[in-house]
């Protein structure tokens, strides 16, 4: 499917640090990075035609960017995501949203990247900032804590401009709602500490810096239960698929989460107790653990596609949706709900 040509996207090898790239035939998406694209005249030093590129913030950067929440007994919030349309269906499930945390309680929201379809934000002011995040939203007054997608990062959803991500952590101090300090953080929520992870730049081969602060994180955080989410799914029942084998497993290890699944791997199996994503337009709560890590998919906030039986699945369903959490001392209980309000399946995990 894929051919190995370096001629084609002299662009992309140094930003990679490799020795060939991963161009689509005609039958796939296209991932090719015009020769001739370029950031902004004031993009960051380390966007695409501004300096070495990097896919973490500038090295004066503070790399441990933290979300210190008031300490509670209880921790309640929802996680959606793909949900990034300003359309009618994102309403739908905003307004379900509003329904189940009047009944049940709601401190914050997860949102799983691809905020901004198709292509992602230009600038801080962008409409879309606007129109499909605070209008859709504007009735739930809690902060948002968001991660990135690959249509955030542009290339109508190849996920190659590197220099938008500023924009969304600038967005932090026009908004009330939007909370994104850097683009991978933590959340210590005192009875549990979550961590928004850039999965994006996984894919992309970028993860070093971030591998090292999550290693350190968990190893140091004093909360009884740990959640991770990104973008991307480690399995999944979508059309896109399992880490290491994305949209048929391409021949390149960019593209197909064959870098994800690594960091997956390295960093959050046996060591998270949850890992939630999107990616995937669906809802579904997956039988098998990474070495015990419960894995989610809530990537149906605005739009759906199908489910197969790949994998084995506790819930599954192609239909617009969100997950509730409530974490606790001792209990993390989990519940997927539907555009109306009405709930599928809940699961408690004790410890």
């Amino acid at each position: 499917m894929f051919d190995t040509c370096m001629s084609q996207c002299p662009v992309l090898l140094p930003l990679l640090h490799l020795t060939a790239c991963a161009v689509p035939d005609d039958d796939a998406g296209d991932l090719r990075i015009p020769v001739d694209e370029a950031a902004p005249a004031d993009a960051p030093h380390w966007a695409p035609g501004g300096g070495a590129p990097r896919a973490v913030p500038p090295p004066e950067a503070d790399l441990d960017a933290v979300v210190t929440r008031e300490a509670q007994d209880v921790v309640r919030f929802v996680a959606l995501g793909d949900a990034g349309t300003g359309a009618s269906a994102q309403y739908s499930v905003a307004r379900a949203i509003a329904t189940v945390c009047a009944q049940r309680g709601c401190d914050f929201a997860i949102y799983l990247g691809d905020n901004f379809y198709d292509t992602g934000v230009d600038e801080v002011e962008d409409w879309q900032f606007e129109d499909k995040f605070e209008l859709p939203y504007a009735a739930l007054d809690f902060p948002f804590y968001p991660t990135l997608g690959n249509h955030d990062y542009g290339g109508n959803g190849a996920g190659y401009e590197f220099w938008k991500a500023p924009l969304y952590v600038d967005y932090s101090d026009r908004s009330e709602k939007w909370v994104f300090p850097a683009q991978f953080f933590r959340v210590d929520a005192g009875v549990v500490e979550l961590y928004s992870l850039d999965t994006n730049a996984m894919v992309w081969g970028f993860y070093e810096e971030q591998l090292a602060w999550l290693q350190e994180r968990t190893a140091r955080t004093t909360a009884t239960w740990t959640i991770a989410y990104g973008h991307h799914p480690y399995l999944s029942n979508g059309p896109h698929g399992n880490a290491g084998s994305y949209d048929g497993a391409p021949a390149s290890p960019i593209g197909n989460g064959t870098y994800v699944k690594q960091f997956m791997d390295d960093a959050v199996c046996g060591t998270i107790d949850l890992y939630l994503c999107g990616h995937d337009h669906s809802r579904q709560w997956l039988v098998e653990t990474c070495a015990g890590t419960e894995l989610v998919v809530s990537g149906a906030g605005a739009k759906t596609t199908s489910v197969d039986d790949t994998n084995e699945t506790w819930f599954q369903e192609s239909s617009l949706g969100f997950y509730w959490v409530e974490v606790s001392a001792d209990r993390l209980t989990g519940a997927f709900y539907d555009s109306a309000g009405q709930i599928e399946i809940e699961r408690t995990l004790t410890k």
